[in-house]
This record gives structure tokens, C-alpha cells and sequence, in this order.
């Protein structure tokens, strides 16, 4: 029997069984927060774990369950371009065309690719193009300048990268073979990365550093100041 709490009568199109298990899992995230809109941007990010994108419906749950009207969860959900208004591919590439990287190669990376899988920019590949499906999108600055230029695949990174390791990289997705990023967890798909971004732990054994930590260069201007006698 549904509950009288307006927060759980949701017109969100599932099954029944799903949107019971999605407004416990949207609860659980609220309870966190001293004031219930707090939880906008997690809600957002499971939401696009069930469909891989957010979709109208997915605006209308977290509209409903945070007290917030639909115009206000769209305003969130179109400022932020990590939320979705169209379906993502097992896997989200994106190439960083920001200004180091784009000059260390980024620029004609993202070229290669749009080129290899025939593909614009924020598309998705045709669903005979391999057993995987990717979403190509060339992105902002990632904070990841040591090792430009720099590609993620589902927020993950992949240093130093060229056009012919990026081909690989995305040829091997495409197969499904396993790839393993430079540093950090193991892959995971689209939707599962959206539900360990929403705030559920990754519950995968062996993924914490799979991809190993930071390089030398991320720490070399550390070592400068050491070696000139300032921080410690």
C-alpha cells in the first residue's frame, strides 16, 4: 500500500517494484542532508543510473519527493553537463580540449575519434558499431594538467594519451575487452558510475586503485617547494 506522504506518490513510469526501490534508495540519499533540496544534485545522478540519462520523468521524481517544482530540478539538471537530456552509451568518453591539453594534442584526438566512430560531438554510436555503445563528448578542464592530454571514460582517467592509443581505447570498449585506467577504480558502466556518484559505495571487491595512484608529475611541484626549503 503506497504511503499518504506526498514525497512517495511519484509519477515516475516503472514498475511498481522499481519505483519502490528507487524512492527508498532517494530517501535514504534526503536523510543525509538537513534540508531536503540539498539532496538535488545525488537524486539527479540516480535517476540517470536507471535510464542513463534524465529523463522527464526522472525530473518529475525528484521534483516531487524534494518538494521542488519540475522548472526548478530542469534549471539544475541543464546547468550541470554531467546530467544527461539524451540517452549515454555503455560507456561516456570524453576528450579534454581545454587549452593544455588541446595544444598537447587533445584537439586533434577528438578529431581522430569523431572521425573513427563517426560520431559528433555529445553523439552516440550506432548500436551495430560493437557489443558496447559509446558517447563521445569533448570536454572542460579536468584538473588533470600534468598529464595532458588527458581522455576519461565514465570520469576515469586516461593519461597522456594520443590519437592512436585513443583508437585502441575506444576500439577495445567497443569489443567489451577490459581496459584499466590510469589511475583510480576499475571500470564500471555509465549507469553504475551515475549510482557510485549518486552516494552508494562501490560495492566491487579489488576496484579501489585498480588503475594505481597519481603519477610523479601530479607531485613534482611538491618536490620543488621542498627542495627550496618552503612547505612541509
Amino acid at each position: 500500500m503506497q504511503s499518504a506522504d506526498p514525497r512517495t506518490q511519484t509519477s515516475y513510469a516503472h514498475a511498481p517494484e522499481v519505483r519502490e526501490r528507487l524512492v527508498n534508495d532517494a530517501q535514504a540519499l534526503i536523510a543525509r542532508y538537513p534540508q531536503s533540496r540539498s539532496a538535488l544534485l545525488p537524486l539527479l545522478h540516480l535517476v540517470q543510473s536507471e535510464e542513463g540519462y534524465v529523463t522527464a520523468d526522472g525530473i518529475a521524481f525528484c521534483a516531487e519527493l524534494l518538494g521542488l517544482s519540475t522548472a526548478e530540478v530542469s534549471a539544475v539538471s541543464t546547468f550541470y553537463t554531467m546530467y544527461k537530456d539524451k540517452p549515454v552509451g555503455d560507456y561516456h568518453v570524453g576528450v579534454c580540449t581545454n587549452t593544455l591539453c588541446a595544444v598537447m594534442g587533445g584537439d586533434e584526438i577528438f578529431a581522430t575519434l569523431k572521425a573513427h566512430l563517426v560520431v559528433g560531438n555529445d553523439e552516440r554510436t550506432a548500436d551495430d558499431q560493437g557489443e558496447r555503445s559509446l558517447t563521445l563528448e569533448h570536454i572542460e578542464c579536468n584538473a588533470a594538467c600534468d598529464f595532458a592530454p588527458v581522455m576519461t571514460v565514465n570520469w576515469e582517467f586516461f593519461d597522456n594519451m594520443t590519437p592512436t592509443t585513443a583508437v585502441k581505447l575506444v576500439d577495445d570498449l567497443l569489443a567489451g575487452r577490459e581496459v584499466t585506467p590510469s589511475r583510480g577504480p576499475a571500470l564500471c558502466s555509465f549507469k553504475q558510475t551515475e549510482r557510485i556518484l549518486a552516494g552508494y559505495e562501490d560495492e566491487r571487491p579489488g576496484v579501489v586503485d585498480a588503475g594505481g595512484p597519481a603519477g610523479p608529475a601530479s607531485l613534482e611541484g611538491l618536490k620543488l617547494v621542498r627542495q627550496r626549503g618552503g612547505a612541509r
